[in-house]
This record gives C-alpha cells, structure tokens and sequence, in this order.
C-alpha cells in the first residue's frame, strides 16, 4: 500500500498540523481523507457549534447526546489549556486540499449513527463506573490518571503509541461498548471507505488523517485487507 500514508493526531495539539503540512508537502497526495463526516466537516469549516434540538436526541438517544455535550466540553477546556481550538488539524488538512484542489474524501461513519449505536449499546453497569470514575478522579486525581496510563500524558503533543495502546486497553476493560461503538465499529467503517478509494483510484496518493486512538486498529485491519488482496493476485 505505497499509494497510502496514515496520520494520526490529537485533536488539540499544535504538532498534529505541522505533521499534516510537511506530509502533504513530502508525500505528495492527490487524495486527502479525513476522519470526518459530512456533518461534522461542515460545521467545522463554518465555525458552527453543534447544538443538538430535542429532534436530534430522540434520534442518537439520551446517551448518545450526553456523551457528545461531555466530550465536547472537556476537548473546549483543553484547547483553551494549549491553545489549539478542537479539530484544527482536521480543518488544516481540508484547508490545505481546498488550497491546493486535492480531492477530499470523508471517511467517518456518521456521527448520528455513532451516537445512536452508542446509546443503544451503553449498558448500566458502564454508567455506574463512568460515575464512579469521575468522583475517584475529582479526590484521587493522579492515580486515576495513572489507572488509565495518562500520568505522563502531554497535551501539547500527540500521545506515543504505547500510551494509546494503554489507555484503548483500560477502555476494552472497563467500558467495552464505549470501545466498540466509538473505537473499533468506526475503525472497520474507516477502513471499508479506505479501502474502496485505493481500488476507485489505485494511481492516486492518498494521505489518511486521523485521531491517534484509531491509528493501530486501522492499521492491522488494512494489513488483513492487503493479505487477502495479495493471495488472491
């Protein structure tokens, strides 16, 4: 798959848009994937908040819609921490192919689908020890963070494999429904999308650009993919 380069960022971190930049500039891409849907990539590029309506809850779940608001009020704290705005690389990365005429091309699962599975699939032992976790987090900071392999966790940077890999275990652990349906059933989706535009466009570079916590998954999944692809040649 030399007609592929994968990026994984962190959505706050100032490196992530510096490595998109000299990525586009060494490898070259005709074609510039994004872990974005349609409804996400337009409301980043017209600096819209998402507001979810009661409409929208009844369509993603009570859940679904909590989990969003939460996620995006801790990714605002921690943009204001380090300065970058959540999403910036992802806008940097449609910037520089609108810039440049490079195809863009949206790889995530919707974001509505994502939310609904998870309300669907949230169990009530997973909110249990999601509160649980908050209050040990609130008196017992640093050991949480250290639970969940974050103790050494820079936010101006994107995290080191080893430490993804940590943290993505202690959510296979303790909350396997976050896992499946924000982790690993859009990792599969991802790869699908990929997967069909290496073989509508197998002359074009393609450069991936996506969240760190989908980087390995991703990867072993389009290693199996480029296995059946070779045995069958």
């Amino acid at each position: 798959m030399n007609n592929l380069k994968i990026i994984g960022t962190s959505h706050i971190a100032k490196q992530s848009i510096e490595e998109i930049k000299k990525a586009v500039e060494e490898f070259q891409p005709e074609i510039i994937a994004v872990e974005l849907d349609l409804q996400r990539a337009a409301a980043l590029m017209q600096k819209q908040k998402n507001r979810v309506s009661l409409s929208d809850i009844t369509k993603i779940g009570v859940k679904g819609y909590a989990f969003v608001r939460i996620g995006q009020y801790i990714q605002q704290k921690l943009g204001k921490v380090v300065g970058v705005s959540p999403g910036s690389e992802m806008k940097t990365a449609l910037e520089i192919a609108h810039a440049k005429k490079l195809q863009v091309a949206l790889i995530d699962q919707p974001i509505s689908i994502t939310l609904k599975n998870f309300s669907k699939e949230l169990t009530w032992k997973e909110k249990g020890r999601f509160a649980l976790d908050i209050v040990k987090g609130l008196i017992f900071p640093k050991k949480q963070m250290k639970n969940y392999g974050l103790e050494e966790f820079d936010l101006h940077k994107v995290p080191e494999q080893q430490t993804i890999a940590k943290i993505i275990n202690q959510m296979k652990k303790h909350y396997p429904s976050i896992y499946k349906t924000i982790i690993a059933d859009r990792d599969r989706y991802m790869v699908r999308q990929l997967v069909k535009l290496m073989r509508d466009h197998p002359e074009k570079k393609i450069l991936a650009v996506i969240g760190a916590g989908h980087q390995e998954g991703m990867g072993k999944l389009l290693l199996k993919v480029d296995v059946v692809r070779w045995k069958s040649s």
